[in-house]
């Protein structure tokens, strides 16, 4: 009876909670800030040799004749995939694409040496540039899997025959490397790997024929290396987050009032309840209105007025929440920062 009781009140209290909650979106800095000054750009492709080249043709002609040149055209792919994103989002003034074709890479899918300080200086001095995005590697490793299963097949006479089908699928692993060089601090500002996993399957009377009846693949690899490219992009621009916020509805008719606003979206009339209490006799009310009015002004993206309302809400009314909320705010500021150049 006892734990009955425990989960009455429970529920009871939290029926009669002092707070609602709001969820927001917030635009966050992306995961590599870049420079300001970074303003014309080289996108490089050092992840192919000649050597590397022929080895993976000998090897794709087993597998398909459509794995021609499949590590070549899917890192142009790539590179091709984050130009677009890139460009999309119109960061920069310039995009260029140096020839490159002096440089080495003895690496074949890892992370080859950076490029010396002098190198990229070179390169930067020669197409006016400021930074060097990079696709230091591009890898595919594939795999095989076969199996068989027993089908009957119909002759014209409707008997039906056992047959052995042969089932052939061709995992396909794409790995790439990333990096991006700051020429005018000699940084290298981030070094990444994105690997995607592509899948092609078919069938035959014969594991030969499985293989053969694979169609497809190379397209499919030129489509997720397009999308890695994409994917890359992402890293170097600002991006959208929900956020949860609690405000209050309880304590005066005002803040009652205002809840009934706000619940269908009428932000705007429960500022206005919000803003008269914020006169209120009673301090706690006041520390509350208070408090909300921080709510409205982050929600509206006012982001140093709503620190100033729970500031004032927390050390003039004691409003333990607001401060929680100033720091997160404080938080939220200091990311905003590096948004300066967006």
């Amino acid at each position: 009876m006892k734990h009955v009781l425990i989960l009455l009140l429970a529920a009871f209290g939290f029926g009669c909670s002092p707070t609602n909650t709001v969820t927001m979106s917030v635009q966050e800095p992306p995961v590599v800030p870049l420079p300001s000054s970074m303003e014309q750009i080289g996108l490089i492709d050092r992840s192919v040799t000649g050597e590397q080249s022929s080895t993976m043709e000998r090897i794709d002609r087993v597998l398909s004749a459509e794995g021609k040149n499949l590590d070549r055209d899917g890192a142009a792919e790539s590179i091709t995939g984050l130009t677009e994103e890139i460009r999309r989002y119109e960061l920069f003034d310039a995009i260029k694409t140096p020839d490159i074709s002096q440089l080495d890479n003895p690496a074949f899918g890892a992370f080859p040496a950076p490029l010396s300080w002098n190198e990229v200086a070179e390169i930067c001095n020669e197409y006016d540039l400021d930074g060097l995005f990079s696709l230091e590697f591009y890898d595919t490793d594939t795999r095989i899997n076969y199996n068989t299963k027993k089908i009957n097949v119909k002759r014209l006479s409707g008997i039906g025959i056992p047959v052995i089908e042969h089932h052939a699928t061709v995992y396909t692993t794409i790995k790439t490397g990333w990096r991006i060089y700051d020429n005018a601090s000699g940084i290298i500002l981030d070094e990444f790997v994105a690997t995607e996993n592509v899948v092609n399957s078919g069938q035959g009377v014969n594991p030969a024929e499985a293989v053969a009846a694979i169609t497809g693949r190379k397209e499919l690899v030129n489509q997720v290396s397009r999308e890695i490219g994409h994917y890359y992009a992402a890293r170097v621009v600002p991006y959208w987050i929900r956020v949860t916020r609690d405000y209050y509805v309880k304590g005066s008719d005002n803040l009652e009032q205002a809840k009934r606003r706000a619940q269908i979206g009428n932000w705007d009339g429960a500022a206005e309840l919000w803003m008269q209490d914020t006169d209120h006799p009673d301090s706690k009310v006041a520390g509350r209105a208070h408090y909300n009015m921080a709510i409205i002004n982050e929600i509206n993206g006012n982001l140093e007025d709503a620190i100033e309302w729970a500031r004032i809400s927390y050390e003039d009314y004691g409003d333990k929440q607001a401060l929680d909320y100033v720091r997160i705010l404080e938080r939220r500021k200091a990311r905003l920062a590096a948004l300066e150049r967006y």
